[in-house]
């Protein structure tokens, strides 16, 4: 009952190097077995984000469906219990692209992580056809003044909030049938749509860094990544500062947060004070608006701030005691006026050379429209996904009450034929499902390897996560990283492993983490700078800090175990340096 989590995807010699960049922002932690039935398996055994993939990659033009296994993910790899992408097919679209490389890909989804083996071109990877017909997206893609599609999916999933069912009136059965129906209906389209613009955005990074890196201004590409406004995964963050200062004003709701984060939620909704019945009142509007988000948010066993709301109610707490000078708001226009600014000066100096000069604004114009439009894809896909959500905790609470649960989230370890064998006859399932959380906890205690390349090494030979050591840095040392958002900030590193509590982040300090999904982005507002273990120019919660104008360098290998909780450090957003002053 138990194989599953040792279970490798099916690797072949022509796609044959699978990687963590980029998915383990997205699924940090091991996958849950109801994941790829509740979340991402169709009837015919394929993943539905498989799928999404392929659609997506067909849609660009770099592959036709001949190219694919029919029977086997090619995308989407789980080794260990941990999801992979294959890095081989990001590359050879990268090959087939006009103006991009296999080089630039790495560069955009690697980072500058150790370990990634070179990249050697197989016979097949050229492609004239696919060249040609990526260069006809890519020509839309430079010139699209707007998303229509995107916008008019984000209508339709905006919609399933309002029109959630009851799901307290529906059978054991029917939850599950619901929920299987749900996602089979809906997801695959939200999904390759996302993919689709994801590496639709590698063009204008790839135009802008190439003319900055020619006219002699280098750093100044990601300065144009940044303030670009409408970025969906940005807004929780401002509308959190927003109640952060309702809470900072008011007496009553202050006193509630000093008495600290646990059952927060609780005891504001059961006073009767009208300044904590205001703050309650705009604080369920903004659950209304983006409960969905949270901690490893497309894994729907997992807390969102609707499921669990304490958690929003702390990055809240964050930023009521930050000062006024760090509102987001502020530093998101000071780097529009900059973006803008720079945008200027370049195509100034590009006056003699007209064709660059074009490609160069067309690269700059794209990025407004493809950076926050992936954005709101991927809000889009989680949003749909809190829907199974919110009905698979109904199952689970029910469960619970009944005794076959240990945990309302226990549903992640079961398949949707298993759960309705267990609402059936619950003999026996308990033990099945604490036998399977064993097995998933021994592999989340695993140090998963970055790149894998052919078969993975069997799950028993990788190391413990508390058994990894490195050699912590030193005042003077410095770590090399890449540039997340541009600036230039000094404070105490608080090393934080868990967006589930960030209370040891005091205002002034600078966040260093092991990875930054969006969840984490809100602790971005009160701290003086970020750090992250992994990440890219494309990292979802990069895109994200540039909008809040944090300095942040990402991909700085092991920062949260070299760098001293507590050690003042610099954090350099336009060269990538993180240097310890001292400890």
């Amino acid at each position: 009952m138990t194989e599953e989590y040792f279970a490798s995807t099916k690797t072949s010699d022509r796609y044959p190097i699978w990687t963590r960049a980029n998915v383990g922002e997205v699924f940090p932690d091991p996958v849950a077995l109801s994941t790829f039935d509740f979340a991402f398996q169709n009837e015919d055994g394929i993943q539905i984000s498989e799928l999404g993939f392929r659609d997506a990659y067909v849609r660009i033009g770099a592959f036709d469906e001949s190219e694919f296994d029919p029977e086997n993910p090619v995308f989407l790899g789980v080794f260990g219990g941990y999801t992979y992408l294959n890095a081989s097919l990001m590359r050879i679209f990268g090959e087939r692209a006009p103006g991009l490389s296999a080089q630039d890909i790495d560069e955009a989804f690697f980072g500058v992580q150790p370990g990634i083996p070179a990249y050697e071109q197989h016979p097949d990877d050229p492609s004239a056809e696919a060249e040609a017909r990526i260069g006809e997206v890519f020509l839309w893609a430079l010139t699209t003044p707007d998303l229509p599609d995107v916008l008019e999916q984000e209508q339709r999933v905006n919609a399933l909030r309002s029109q959630r069912p009851d799901f307290g009136s529906m059978g054991d059965h029917e939850i599950v049938d619901w929920i299987e129906s749900f996602l089979n209906g809906g997801f695959r389209e939200l999904f390759a749509q996302h993919i689709f613009i994801s590496f639709l955005t590698t063009l204008p990074m790839g135009i802008v860094s190439a003319v900055c890196e020619a006219v002699g201004r280098p750093t100044d590409a990601m300065k144009i990544m940044a303030g670009l406004g409408d970025v969906e995964s940005a807004a929780p963050s401002m509308a959190m500062w927003e109640l952060g200062r309702l809470a900072a004003a008011s007496e009553m709701v202050n006193a509630a947060f000093d008495n600290g984060i646990e059952g927060l939620n609780g005891r504001l909704r059961a006073s009767k004070d009208p300044e904590v019945e205001n703050f309650v009142s705009a604080f369920e509007q903004f659950l209304w608006s983006y409960g969905s988000r949270g901690p490893n948010e497309w894994e729907i066993s997992c807390p969102t701030w609707e499921t669990t709301p304490d958690l929003a109610l702390a990055a809240i707490d964050r930023m009521r005691v930050s000062p006024a000078s760090a509102a987001p708001q502020d530093h998101q226009s000071q780097l529009a006026n900059d973006r803008q600014r720079i945008v200027a000066e370049i195509s100034e100096m590009l006056e003699g050379d007209p064709e660059t000069q074009g490609q160069f604004l067309a690269g700059a114009h794209s990025a407004s429209v493809l950076m926050p439009g992936r954005e709101r894809t991927k809000t889009n896909c989680v949003k749909f996904i809190q829907e199974a959500r919110m009905a698979a905790r109904e199952l689970g609470l029910r469960m619970v009450e009944r005794g076959l649960y240990p945990e309302i989230t226990s549903f992640a370890m079961l398949r949707f034929a298993e759960q309705h064998q267990a609402i059936d006859d619950a003999d026996g399932w308990r033990e099945i499902i604490e036998q399977r959380q064993a097995m998933f906890d021994l592999a989340a205690a695993k140090q998963e390897p970055f790149v894998i390349v052919g078969e993975s090494e069997p799950l028993s030979t990788w190391p413990e996560r508390s058994s990894v050591s490195v050699e912590p840095l030193q005042p003077g040392d410095s770590i090399q990283g890449l540039s997340g958002c541009p600036g230039v900030s000094e404070g105490r590193a608080r090393v934080i492993l868990d967006s589930h509590d960030p209370t040891a982040l005091e205002p002034g300090d600078v966040l260093v983490a092991p990875l930054t999904d969006p969840s984490w982005t809100p602790l971005f507002v009160p701290a003086a700078g970020v750090v992250v273990d992994v990440g890219a120019a494309l990292s979802h919660a990069i895109i994200v800090s540039r909008e809040l104008g944090i300095p942040c360098v990402v991909s700085a290998t092991d920062a949260t175990k070299r760098i001293p909780d507590g050690a003042m450090i610099q954090v350099n957003g336009d060269t990538g340096v993180v240097t310890v002053l001292d400890d």
